[in-house]
C-alpha cells in the first residue's frame, strides 16, 4: 500500500486554488508549473507544485485509502 504524506496546509491551498481556476485540468496545470520550475532550477517551487498535483489527485480520488487518524 502506498501512503501519501503532505507537509502542510499550503499544498491544500494551492490545490484548491488550481481546482477553482482550472477545474478538471488542475492537475495538468500543477504538473506544468512543476516542470517549468524544475527547468528554471527552482527546486523549491518544483516541490511545491508536485505536492499540489498529488493533493489534487488525492482530492479527486473516488476511493479512500491509507491510514485515518
Amino acid at each position: 500500500m502506498h501512503h501519501q504524506v503532505f507537509a502542510g496546509r499550503d499544498a491544500f491551498a494551492d490545490a484548491a486554488e488550481l481546482i477553482e481556476r482550472f477545474g478538471d485540468s488542475a492537475d495538468i496545470e500543477a504538473a506544468m508549473r512543476a516542470r517549468r520550475s524544475r527547468d528554471l532550477g527552482n527546486f523549491i517551487h518544483f516541490c511545491r507544485w508536485r505536492e499540489a498535483a498529488r493533493m489534487i489527485r488525492l482530492l479527486g480520488a473516488d476511493e479512500v485509502g491509507g491510514l485515518r487518524h
